[in-house]
């Protein structure tokens, strides 16, 4: 490993302690190392508006930047244990190739800002990521629903409920997954603030040029505070982690509808052969198991999200403890998008079976259509509900799927999907 940035003389290194000081930080940093140069690039420029360094040094570390991440994306130069983390690894390969002009990059902030400021660009980028996928979610739901309905029924408790369709199966998705994707674009802008040139946490004594940093990273506001600024961290990346976390508690639900779905007991859909897989002793099983592992994919998100919530037991002020939560936020984030991902294409292709699905109507699933007949007639509800219940088993007599759908007008129902309004909502988050 190079010399750590915060050696001093007279102080001997334990290997043992610098391991695990380190950890694998050096290897998470690959995620963010892009991101660094970036803002590395930022703060030369900041810092020759203000004098520290020359046009042409300026000009030759955003040379040297741009070659470095040339170099990082080709394989060229990696990212490992030689280096404590990313912003050493960046400052040893300036000192190397620049000498003084190197040394000089590091002048008003501090490792603390660096990751901040990396963190905050890559996280952008991930929400952005996080809409992409709710819309294709909210696209495919919304086209599969404008299709010709197939009556199922309806369960509530996991009993037989009413008579619902396949249609407004997926009107309920879509609209729950627009508004996943507006929660990723409201958490953007929450998080679109940049902590660059707030240091350690307290502010410098340079006139930092940070609007011109703000604007060349592309973030909407300062964030203005430099104790705020350590003070977000953590706080911004729970609140990525929850808008993920919001999509996926609709994922797990999704899931576990064609879990249900797919068994012999149910048998209303047919998944794609590549989302199941084979037995490896059972010869006649397919198994649901993409389905499955989206299912649990929310734990993986919402444990991230827990991990960091236990580590901003802490005062104010930058503490090591953070570090700890570069893991979490990389994992939980990245294994949420990864099973988003799968959903559009499994929604597109699964199949319903409509005969087994109408099948499972009973006549008593149309008790309630009768005690809202008679309730309109000027029956009141609570006499037409217990006579309906009286004579549930023979409410279906003359009744269809059909025509219960059909009849079924309340604003979002069987015969008023508002698909129109649902796809408006969506056609305005890309505005």
């Amino acid at each position: 490993m190079t010399q750590p940035l915060w050696q001093k003389s007279g102080i001997q290194i334990d290997q043992r302690i610098m391991q695990f000081l380190a950890g694998d930080d050096v290897i998470l940093d690959r995620e963010f190392f892009l991101y660094d140069i970036a803002a590395s690039k930022a703060h030369v420029e900041g810092l020759q508006h203000i004098g520290v360094v020359s046009a042409d040094e300026a000009t030759a570390l955003k040379r040297e930047l741009d070659v470095l991440a040339e170099d990082f994306r080709s394989g060229a130069f990696v990212l490992d244990e030689r280096f404590e983390d990313c912003h050493s690894a960046i400052e040893a390969r300036l000192t190397e190739r620049l000498g003084d002009a190197g040394r000089r990059v590091h002048t008003g902030r501090s490792r603390n800002d660096q990751i901040l400021v990396a963190t905050r660009l890559w996280l952008k980028d991930q929400l952005a990521e996080l809409e992409a996928h709710c819309r294709a979610v909210a696209e495919v739901c919304l086209e599969r629903a404008a299709k010709p309905a197939l009556p199922m029924p309806g369960y509530t408790h996991l009993q037989r409920a009413v008579v619902s369709s396949t249609a407004m199966w997926f009107a309920g998705f879509a609209e729950g997954f627009i508004d996943n994707a507006l929660r990723a674009r409201q958490t953007h802008t929450l998080i679109d603030a940049n902590p660059l040139g707030t240091a350690a946490g307290y502010g410098v004594n340079l006139p930092l040029d940070r609007a011109h940093t703000t604007q060349a990273l592309g973030f909407a506001r300062m964030q203005v505070s430099p104790i705020y600024a350590q003070l977000s961290r953590g706080k911004y990346e729970m609140a990525v982690l929850e808008a993920i976390g919001a999509a996926m508690l609709d994922v797990r639900r999704l899931a576990w509808d064609l879990s249900l779905f797919t068994t012999a007991e149910f048998g209303f859909v047919q998944l794609p052969a590549q989302y199941t897989t084979g037995s490896s002793i059972m010869p006649n099983k397919r198994n649901p198991d993409v389905v499955e592992l989206l299912r649990a994919s929310y734990a993986s998100v919402a444990a991230a999200r827990t991990e960091i919530e236990q580590l901003l037991s802490l005062p104010s002020g930058y503490q090591r403890d953070l570090q700890f939560s570069k893991g979490s936020i990389f994992h939980g984030v990245r294994h949420g998008l990864m099973a988003l991902e799968l959903v559009p294409g499994l929604l597109a292709q699964m199949q319903w079976n409509e005969a087994t699905m109408r099948a499972a109507i009973e006549p008593a699933m149309y008790a309630t259509d009768v005690a809202i007949e008679q309730a309109a007639a000027g029956v009141p509800f609570r006499d037409a509900y217990r006579a309906a219940a009286e004579t549930a088993a023979s409410a279906g007599k003359g009744r269809t799927p059909e025509g219960s759908l059909a009849a079924r007008t309340s604003p979002g129902a069987g015969d008023q999907l508002k698909l129109d309004e649902l796809r408006a909502r969506l056609a305005a988050l890309g505005q």
